[in-house]
């Protein structure tokens, strides 16, 4: 009979004969450019000196990048003139170069495998948030799309997160109701136009938002009408507050 040390010892050899074959079929390479790299998920230089990550000074409601600091607690003039209908926007990197790249990868080239390092990102970005959080959603995919696409990648963001932070994860929480379509190449008022309405709470999941602290995932925040509009739904539905978390920001730069 083997003992629970040797059964241990031999899974662990095991895993790693499967993970070098497993390297020799398919080589370590830079999600960002394709180049061969020394471990799965790491850049090589040139991509990760182009990653452009977000540090403060930042708007405290919209997560963009000052390019000065003009002290604690500022907002943007963005934040103070439209404020959104979520509390506050983290987001890790510009959408950019090789950051731009990676999330391509993700969601058009079934890359799945790129979203436990992301989501690692992701959690240091929105991290106060998520330790205090009572759920992490992920924005839905009408279930058309989804047939599609056979996944979510907002939902395999939000899964990661999950089992990193320890929070639960409410995938089924939040639906899509209306078949959009996408939202590439719309203006920003097409892009609000498109997703209005198009979010409800599935029925029976009601107590997964009511007077809970949520947070929200996507992949990217572009004009920010997809998660308004989910956020909206969610704070109809009693939500406390809403933390929107994505991987990227499209902004051009540091206001």
């Amino acid at each position: 009979m083997t003992s629970p040390a040797a059964f241990r010892l031999i899974m662990s050899l095991a895993q790693n004969w499967v993970g070098r074959l497993g390297d020799i079929v398919y080589p370590p390479r830079c999600p960002g450019c394709g180049v061969g790299t020394g471990s799965h998920a790491g850049f090589c230089p040139a991509c990760w000196s182009d990653i452009r990550f977000i540090e403060r000074p930042f708007c405290e409601v919209l997560g963009l990048p000052f390019s000065y600091d003009p002290g604690p607690g500022i907002l943007s003039a963005q934040a103070i003139a439209d404020p959104p209908v979520f509390d506050r926007l983290r987001s890790v990197v510009l959408h950019e170069g090789a950051a731009r790249r990676l999330v391509h990868a993700l969601k058009y080239k079934d890359r799945t495998d790129l979203a436990a390092m992301m989501a690692g990102w992701m959690r240091r970005a929105g991290e106060p948030y998520l330790e205090s959080c009572d759920g992490i959603i992920p924005v839905p995919l009408h279930r058309t799309r989804l047939a599609m696409r056979k996944f979510n990648q907002a939902a395999e963001l939000g899964r990661h997160l999950a089992l990193l932070s320890d929070r639960p994860f409410l995938p089924l929480t939040l639906i899509r109701t209306k078949r959009t379509s996408r939202q590439v190449g719309l203006s920003a008022r097409a892009r609000q136009d498109n997703v209005r309405a198009a979010f409800a709470i599935a029925p029976g999941q009601e107590a997964d938002v009511w007077g809970k602290r949520l947070v929200l995932v996507d992949d990217v925040y572009t004009t920010g009408a997809t998660v308004s509009s989910a956020s909206r739904a969610l704070k109809k539905a009693g939500a406390a507050e809403v933390t929107v978390l994505t991987f990227a920001t499209a902004i051009s730069g540091p206001i």
